[in-house]
């Protein structure tokens, strides 16, 4: 049988969390996979070169900050320059799928901002690779309605795990519906398997978080969190980060709890369909 493995970003290990909790979550993540059979792969640039297995020395050093963040525009200048990063969604989904990696988990995905022209890589990067993605859906932050609409146009197969809604990150529903529904891991195996023999690009498999909190407090808090960030002049690059520490705060940190929450439980469903698909091979 083919080796069962998952690529994990590092993003979440270099920006993602604060130190030393992001490497503490880093390591669980890989632990996760392991424990299901699986072989965990996290994905990262270590002064120049792609690591697809970090040790983890490599891992700690990434951790302690000073790393950039490497999506697609960037990552071979990045490779050039000799510079270390952790990868973000669209650079994880990219070189997995180089290195033969097909199943792939992480928080949530990038998409639509409400700010006008701010769209992720992360969008692209899916409708190009053949990859079957865990996430949580969107992150919370974004315009869900048009980043289903961008994700339909750009023909990622989404796909929800054991529900009919689509997750909204630290909101295990939402409004929106999911237009397929599977509900084991064998099952999103061969989905990901016709869309493969179909030229198609990712599936994106997305997860609700057991415990998370209500659809309507996450966008009341979101919309509380946007309105702070006009006042006092924050945009650009430095607006999701803000948004995410305010969210905390607004939250009293129940955010960063089911964030953890999510990332191990999309961790462990990904080790079961790379698992799945190793079987149907």
């Amino acid at each position: 049988m083919p080796e069962a493995s998952v690529a994990l970003e590092s993003a979440v290990l270099t920006h993602g969390l604060p130190y030393p909790l992001s490497l503490r979550t880093a390591l669980a993540l890989e632990e996760v996979v392991r424990a299901e059979g699986a072989v965990p792969k996290t994905i990262a640039l270590v002064r120049g070169e792609v690591r697809v297995g970090l040790t983890p020395e490599e891992m700690e050093a990434l951790a302690q900050g000073g790393a950039d963040k490497a999506s697609l525009w960037n990552l071979a200048a990045l490779l050039a320059q000799g510079r270390s990063a952790g990868t973000t969604v669209a650079a994880t989904a990219h070189l997995a799928h180089l290195h033969g990696i097909r199943v792939f988990a992480t928080g949530g995905i990038g998409g639509v901002h409400p700010e006008p022209y701010d769209e992720s890589a992360d969008l692209l990067a899916l409708a190009r690779t053949p990859i079957l993605v865990v996430s949580s859906g969107p992150k919370a932050i974004l315009d869900l309605g048009a980043t289903l609409e961008r994700l339909e146009t750009l023909g990622v197969a989404l796909v929800g795990y054991r529900t009919d809604r689509l997750p909204a990150f630290y909101a295990p529903s939402s409004p929106y519906p999911v237009p397929a529904r599977v509900e084991t891991p064998l099952e999103a195996a061969q989905v990901l398997r016709r869309a493969r023999e179909l030229g198609l690009g990712a599936v994106l498999l997305v997860n609700p978080v057991s415990q998370g909190l209500p659809y309507e407090e996450v966008a009341r808090m979101v919309e509380e969190a946007n309105r702070q960030a006009a006042r006092e002049g924050v945009h650009g690059k430095a607006l999701t980060p803000y948004l995410l520490r305010r969210l905390s705060e607004l939250s009293e940190g129940e955010t960063d709890r089911v964030n953890g929450r999510l990332l191990l439980e999309n961790a462990r469903l990904a080790a079961q369909v790379a698992l799945a698909l190793a079987g149907l091979e």
